[in-house]
């Protein structure tokens, strides 16, 4: 057992328990489990959160993506264009839509996709861009927009990470034609369980998602079109209702614990988060950089302190997509951090006292270690 976890589930519960039960045995009393009146009141407080016309709720967020590119008609012999720094749920949906993943290297400060890499990589078959708000951080999205629009792509936000994030006063979410939200357990907003949800603006394609996510059916036992069986249950709606009341105050708390790291580590070898000016990161991780990562990570794990690792290998180097026909080197940027980067424990109920002892034990490893070579900092570019 850690002394300072990684993360904290049963934390989260506790601190919502009287609100959370009740939700959940109201529920429980209904009678009523699947596609009701809690899913319908989520949908549109999440929406009117967010400033979007629709929030369609759907089993997870991995779906949330699949079903979304369904609903823009993206699908065999398509290419969608995103990053291979991400959670492998990004890549996996773009494949059982049945697209092509088309993967880019990320920008060295906010670890997101590069415009660049994107504008390199379009060609005649793509058909839509997938930004992922990495960690909480907003991708540079009027880059992003800029170039789609000028291509005609379709632009999906990827918001699992981005709960309550915004770029340049608008939500996450808000900013693309969809995005799609994961609630899994650990997320900003969090489920007890599996669930996901799609954000849009465009009133013909909420229509389309809530075909897709209970069979295609437009009445009853009738499939006006091939659909899925991805539906969020009321359990969960009720629990995300709660929460979602409560998000915004958790966010401040996720920053303020931001802001401690920050002080405390600053001027050591640690590369620490970078935000951009026009956003407000929202710390679903807090992800520090150190060219004695594995070291780094054992000297914590011998001081109690959890960790973790976001993510180890990219996706573009995993054996499952070796199909795709990247090769180690075709993704430097991407393939540097993943070698270097740490996430610190980050939940709302840490501690300050907490804080304050995982920023010690990484100062102490650091003064142990100054003979190594200096981390690179956030603004340094890799050749």
């Amino acid at each position: 057992m850690h002394t300072v976890p990684f993360v904290d589930l049963k934390a989260g519960y506790e601190y919502r328990k009287a609100e959370i039960d009740a939700a959940v045995t109201a529920v429980l009393e209904s009678g009523w489990y699947i596609l009701g009146e809690q899913v319908q009141s989520f949908e549109t407080e999440f929406a009117s959160f967010l400033g979007v016309k629709d929030v369609v709720g759907v089993a997870s967020g991995t779906d949330a993506l699949l079903l979304t590119l369904r609903a823009f008609g993206i699908g065999r012999g398509d290419e969608v264009i995103t990053v291979s720094h991400t959670a492998v749920a990004t890549v996996a949906a773009i494949e059982l839509s049945g697209a092509i993943p088309r993967l880019v290297d990320i920008d060295p400060r906010t670890y997101t996709l590069d415009p660049i890499r994107l504008a390199e990589a379009i060609t005649p078959r793509t058909r839509a861009v997938v930004p992922v708000h990495l960690y909480g951080q907003p991708a540079d999205m009027d880059s992003i927009l800029s170039i789609a629009r000028e291509k005609g792509l379709v632009v999906i936000e990827d918001c699992a990470q981005a709960h309550g994030a915004r770029y340049r006063g608008y939500m996450t979410g808000a900013i693309g034609d969809a995005a799609a939200f994961s609630f899994y357990p650990t997320k900003n907003l969090a489920a007890i369980g599996d669930g996901g949800a799609v954000a849009t603006n465009r009133s013909e394609i909420a229509e389309k998602l809530r075909l897709l996510r209970q069979y295609g059916w437009r009445e009853r036992y009738i499939s006006a079109e091939s659909g899925y069986n991805s539906r969020l249950d009321e359990l969960q709606a009720a629990i995300l209702r709660v929460r979602l009341r409560h998000l915004s105050d958790e966010t401040e708390m996720r920053r303020n614990i931001a802001a401690i790291y920050d002080h405390e580590l600053a001027g050591t070898t640690i590369g620490l988060p970078w935000s951009r000016p026009e956003t407000t990161h929202v710390y679903h991780l807090f992800v520090v950089r150190h060219p004695l990562r594995d070291a780094l990570q054992v000297h914590l794990a011998n001081a109690g302190i959890g960790t973790g690792i976001h993510y180890p290998v990219p996706v573009h180097l995993q054996p499952a997509y070796h199909r795709l026909g990247y090769y180690r080197g075709d993704l430097p940027v991407t393939e540097a951090i993943a070698a270097e980067i740490l996430s610190l424990p980050m939940y709302p109920f840490l501690s300050p006292e907490m804080v304050l002892a995982v920023s010690t034990a990484v100062r102490e490893f650091c003064h142990s270690n100054l003979d190594s070579r200096l981390c690179l900092t956030p603004d340094t570019s890799i050749e």
